[in-house]
């Protein structure tokens, strides 16, 4: 990091071109020729077959063959390939592979689980058993909770095959980072632990003394101040909160409990498992029907625990970069403060002033407020709060058999680390990595295959050199482009936003109207009818 660059160009000439050209190149997918962000050519080879589109389609089915040349889709949602092990990569194509190509066609084709062939092959909605989209509003009442006679009279919640099938990979994915790390990391947990209390520091520890280190009672104000505010919030406001305030310790508890593990897993692979699913479980449980109670538990369980190990990661790279510890307290807490304020505000002013924002089935196929990510957190909370897991995941519902995969996640790294003492001449045994190939599909939804395909290729080709030569050119730069690649999509992404999309200002052509696989989303069961798709 600190090392010169007189002999070869410099990373700060090579940022800024890479700046440029990252710059000029999104105005194209990003304006004029959209359809480049998602190029599923099965789709146009075949625009009459269902079955053709489901398997090319990259926003709406497998995506087999599906690609895009738009930095956004391959960074959107699982972060840069650029700085991403080649050996996470690996273990993230397996999961991908093994879901996408086998495990889903099988239940959706082979076996028509749960009534697959009802609904999309690839959805976030919920349905009824008519394959229609679920009345979400006509099962709510006027305190945001439950009303169970519209409930049983609208009938079970059903979720497409897809949809299902993330939710027990999830369950598999989150138990074993806890299994995984207990045998993997185990050991060296207790013996780090016993060196810490020893006081054995390494060299960037001795260098960073010259620094006045940051009080501890810093950390306690901030945590009690932060505690007290939020127990306000849930004795004061009880009725917008639904939570009660020993939900908040308990989600605070469960934050603790997992913040070393997925930790561990964050730093030898740059993926972090979420907590979403087994703190959206566990409260769903305690308290069902109440959606918004479930959702401020998620919140204080899993954000508190990623916000976590996000300031961990800044801390460490402030430790190799040298900078002052209460330089990156100061920076971070004002930097908490502002992305809250604005955030909060930019939210507000897009939902008072854009029509139909996030509805995807009532805005116009080009539309950017679509909203994946939100409306997959809304449908969350339609099933783990104001529905509950019972009547989905447990006896009431239809997908109890999904359970299962805690048991599987608990057991799967056990017999990777057994078989890593078995053999331990295989050096490639103890590199696959379980919380990682299982929860290589935990963003999807809302991320689609089309994200993946992109992902997964950019970082084949750019981490294997890195990986094969540990000390080629290549490890120079790899980390300055993710960056330059990012600022130049975000500064033209403002820009055409300010100054064209803001306005009105758009242009409409073949180019512009998105993917054109129409019937990716078809259901092919007999006698379902959906509007603009085949009966069969």
């Amino acid at each position: 990091m600190h090392e010169k660059d007189n002999s070869r160009k410099s990373r700060g000439k090579f940022f800024l071109i890479a700046l440029i050209c990252s710059f000029s190149w999104y105005v194209f997918p990003g304006y004029l020729f959209p359809t480049l962000s998602a190029i599923s050519w099965v789709c146009w080879a075949f625009p009459k077959s269902v079955t053709a589109q489901q398997i090319g389609s990259g926003m709406q089915g497998i995506g087999i063959g599906s690609f895009a040349v738009d930095w956004s889709v391959i960074a959107s949602f699982l972060g840069s390939p650029l700085v991403t092990p080649f050996f996470a990569i690996v273990n993230i194509f397996v999961g991908f592979a093994l879901f996408l190509y086998v495990v889903l066609p099988t239940a959706y084709w082979g076996l028509d689980l749960y009534q697959a062939r009802n609904f999309p092959i690839f959805s976030s909605h919920l349905f009824n058993h008519k394959g229609e989209p679920y009345n979400v509003s006509g099962i709510v009442n006027q305190n945001f909770e439950i009303d169970m006679p519209a409930y049983e009279q609208q009938g079970l919640v059903n979720l497409s095959v897809f949809f299902s099938l993330t939710y027990g990979i999830g369950f598999a994915a989150i138990i074993s980072t806890l299994s995984h790390v207990a045998v993997f990391n185990g050991k060296e947990i207790h013996t780090q632990l016993k060196a810490s209390f020893k006081g054995k520091e390494d060299i960037h520890t001795r260098l960073m003394k010259k620094y006045k280190s940051i009080p501890n009672w810093w950390f306690y104000l901030l945590l009690g101040l932060t505690l007290l505010l939020s127990l306000a919030l849930c004795v004061f406001m009880k009725r917008d909160i639904q939570m009660p305030w020993w939900g908040l310790i308990f989600a605070a508890a469960i934050a603790l409990a997992f913040t070393l593990p997925v930790s561990i897993i964050t730093a030898t692979t740059n993926q972090s498992p979420g907590l979403n699913i087994i703190t959206e479980y566990i409260m769903g449980y305690i308290l069902p029907g109440k959606p918004i109670a479930n959702v401020c538990f998620k919140t204080y369980g899993y954000i508190s625990m990623a916000q976590a190990v996000s300031f961990l990661n800044d801390f460490k790279l402030g430790h190799y970069m040298k900078i002052p510890p209460r330089s990156m307290f100061v920076v971070q807490s004002i930097g908490t403060v502002i992305a809250g304020t604005v955030n909060l505000a930019v939210a507000w002013w897009l939902l008072t002033t854009v029509e139909n924002i996030c509805q995807d089935h009532l805005l116009p196929p080009n539309s950017p407020w679509t909203c994946p990510g939100d409306r997959v957190f809304f449908d969350a909370s339609v099933i783990w709060g104001l529905v509950g897991p019972k009547r989905i995941f447990g006896p009431l519902g239809n997908y109890s058999a999904l359970n299962w995969f805690f048991l599987g996640g608990a057991l799967g790294p056990v017999v990777v680390w057994l078989f890593h003492k078995a053999f331990p001449n295989q050096k490639w045994i103890p590199l696959i990595n379980l919380p990682v190939l299982l929860g290589a599909t935990a963003a999807m939804p809302p991320a689609t295959s089309l994200n993946f395909n992109c992902w997964l290729i950019i970082g084949f080709i750019f981490n294997y050199y890195v990986f094969k030569y540990r000390k080629g050119w290549w490890q120079r730069y790899n980390y300055v482009l993710s960056a330059a690649l990012d600022a130049g999509l975000a500064f033209m992404g403002v820009l055409l936003y300010f100054t064209l999309t803001m306005h009105g200002i758009s242009i409409s052509w073949w180019g512009s109207d998105g993917e054109h696989c129409d019937l990716a989303s078809c259901p092919t069961a007999k006698g379902i009818v959906v509007d603009g798709c085949p009966v069969f």
